[in-house]
C-alpha cells in the first residue's frame, strides 16, 4: 500500500509541474476595436498623449460625439490618435486605449483634428518632431484645426498659426506670446476662430468652443439642443469670444 500511494504520489507531483500555466493578458492578446467610421460624416481626430487633461478631451468629444444624435445633419466620427496603442495615462491618472496610432498606421482622412492640452505642452511635447510633422501634415488638408488650453502651444510650435490670431490658457498667455513672438494672442475671451482655426481658453470653457464649431457648421437650433442634452447654458452672445474675418 505504502509503494502504491508513493506512486501515484509522485504522478501527482509530475503532471502539476507540467500543466500549462495561465499567461497574464496583455494589450497585445486582447483583440482590438476600431470605431465605426460612417463615410458620411466628418471625422474628427482627438490627439491624446501622456498628461492630456481630462477636461480638454472631454468636453469637445462630449459634443462632437453627441452630434450623431441629431437627425438630418452631416454628424462626426469621433476618434483618438496617439504615437502608440498601448494606454495612455491622462494628468488625472485616467487611462486610455487609443484608436489609432498616427506614426504606423494610415488613418482616416480627418476633416477636424482636436488638441487638448497636455502636461507637457510648454517644454518637452514641443520637441517631439515626429508629433509636429503629424500635426502639420494633418493641417495640410483638414478643414478646421483646434486647440484647448495648452493646445495652442503645439499649433504655433508648429507654424501653422503664421498670420492668425489664437488664444490659450489665461495664465499662459505671457508665456505664449514670449514663445511665440511674431504671432497674433488674443486674452480675455473663451476662443477665437481665424480662418479654419479654432483656439480656446480650455477648461470647462472647452465645451463653448465645441458648440460654437457646432453652431457655425449646424447652425443655432441644433447646437442649443446639444447643449440641452448635456445641462450647458449656451449662448453665443453672451459668451467672450473674437471671430476673425
Amino acid at each position: 500500500m505504502n509503494k502504491l500511494y508513493s506512486i501515484l504520489l509522485t504522478l501527482i507531483l509530475f503532471y502539476s509541474c507540467h500543466i500549462p500555466k495561465e499567461q497574464p493578458t496583455t494589450i497585445a492578446d486582447l483583440q482590438r476595436i476600431v470605431p465605426e467610421i460612417s463615410p458620411d460624416r466628418y471625422n474628427v481626430a482627438f490627439l491624446i498623449m501622456d498628461g492630456t487633461f481630462n477636461t480638454e478631451l472631454t468636453a469637445p468629444f462630449d459634443i462632437f460625439q453627441h452630434t450623431k444624435f441629431r437627425e438630418n445633419i452631416k454628424a462626426m466620427n469621433t476618434f483618438t490618435v496617439a504615437n502608440t496603442l498601448e494606454p495612455i495615462t491622462t494628468f488625472e491618472g485616467m487611462r486610455l486605449l487609443p484608436d489609432f496610432d498616427y506614426t504606423k498606421e494610415q488613418l482616416p482622412p480627418i476633416d477636424i483634428l482636436v488638441i487638448p492640452s497636455a502636461e507637457h505642452h510648454l517644454d518637452t511635447d514641443l520637441k517631439d518632431t515626429i508629433m509636429l510633422d503629424f500635426v502639420r501634415k494633418i493641417d495640410s488638408s483638414a478643414l478646421f484645426m483646434t486647440s484647448h488650453c495648452d493646445g495652442a502651444f503645439v499649433l504655433a510650435k508648429a507654424d501653422v498659426l503664421k498670420g492668425k490670431t489664437s488664444t490659450t490658457f489665461p495664465s499662459d498667455i505671457e508665456a505664449y506670446r514670449k514663445m511665440f513672438p511674431n504671432l497674433k494672442v488674443a486674452d480675455s475671451v473663451l476662443f477665437v476662430h481665424d480662418g479654419k482655426y479654432i483656439t480656446s481658453a480650455g477648461g470647462a470653457k472647452s465645451f463653448e468652443a465645441a458648440l460654437y464649431l457646432c453652431e457655425y457648421l449646424y447652425g443655432k437650433e441644433v447646437t442649443d439642443a446639444l447643449a440641452k442634452g448635456l445641462v450647458i447654458d449656451w449662448n453665443l452672445t453672451e459668451t467672450p469670444h473674437l471671430i476673425v474675418n
